[in-house]
């Protein structure tokens, strides 16, 4: 592709390994549009498969977090007759765009508060030729206006802030503060607007650090949900869990556990073994996001 004169940012490279090519569809790219290329101050990274992901070289980037949530939406989800899909504070829009590559068949909605992030969303999901059936809208994920579309979305994502305001110093870097700490809400407000959003039947998909399970349970209960099944995220074999990844639905639409069995607990998933190296599973999980299956270089 030939740049134009006001590329100033970083195409970065793929890095794959030999004779490996990423499964799905091959993107336009910016089709003589100058903003689809990254402006100063921005990079333009493969996300999944072919697709790329357009963010600040030094504000908010995708992170395990959000792959682990896109993969655990995506595993729970492949395969049943689901259509319409939304994120709800998608931020520039990666758990948005990898569990819409995964599951070409639904229509998703992105819902983000900070104009910078939509901005990068919406140039990423036109880069990748994705404009027919994922849309990003700017506002507060608890205006109930923003979405009005209640009850009908199979499938709802989320990767919520989860450090209280007060327990630590808010980055000043651009986006980072709202991504990490709950300056418009937290977790109670989130599985309130996936309960409002969700059809019946569907399921929601969300993180949360690891050590506030409780916490999770008690917004669960008060948005009316039920929590399905948890999954801890383990940085390191021999440390504690970072965080976790819930599957929820509507209380309404699952009969009650017994009370010595909330929710299934699933084997902790391990990204690093005690060695250091990256385990098994967390190259399985990206390779069916579309990632290689082996770091090169």
């Amino acid at each position: 592709m030939q740049q134009p004169v006001s590329y100033e940012g970083i195409v970065r490279e793929a890095r794959r390994p030999a004779g490996w090519e990423p499964p799905g569809p091959v993107p336009p790219g910016p089709e003589g549009a100058d903003d689809l290329w990254p402006a100063a101050g921005e990079d333009l990274c493969y996300l999944t498969g072919h697709w790329r992901v357009f963010q600040r070289v030094k504000g908010h980037r995708y992170s395990l977090d959000d792959l682990a949530t896109a993969w655990f939406a995506v595993t729970h989800s492949d395969g049943l007759p689901i259509t319409r899909h939304a994120d709800i504070g998608c931020g520039i829009g990666s758990v948005l765009m990898m569990v819409s590559w995964a599951l070409p068949q639904l229509t998703s909605v992105g819902v983000e508060a900070q104009d910078l992030s939509v901005g990068l969303a919406r140039r990423s999901v036109r880069y990748n030729g994705a404009t027919d059936r994922i849309t990003v809208r700017h506002g507060d994920l608890r205006d109930p206006e923003l979405v009005p579309e209640h009850g009908t979305f199979d499938l709802v994502t989320g990767t919520p802030p989860y450090i209280p305001v007060g327990d630590g110093v808010i980055s000043d870097k651009e986006q980072c503060g709202p991504c990490r700490f709950e300056l418009r809400g937290g977790i109670e407000d989130y599985c309130l607007t996936a309960a409002r959003l969700l059809a019946p039947g569907g399921r929601f998909y969300v993180c949360q650090g690891a050590a506030q399970t409780r916490r999770v349970e008690l917004a669960a209960e008060a948005a009316g949900l039920t929590i399905l099944r948890r999954r801890d995220v383990v940085p390191r074999e021999g440390r504690a869990a970072l965080f976790s990844l819930y599957q929820m639905a509507r209380a309404e639409d699952v009969p009650p556990a017994p009370d010595a069995v909330p929710h299934a607990v699933d084997p902790p998933f391990i990204v690093r073994d005690a060695a250091g190296e990256h385990t098994d599973a967390y190259f399985e999980i990206r390779a069916r996001m579309g990632m290689p299956p082996r770091r090169v270089g």
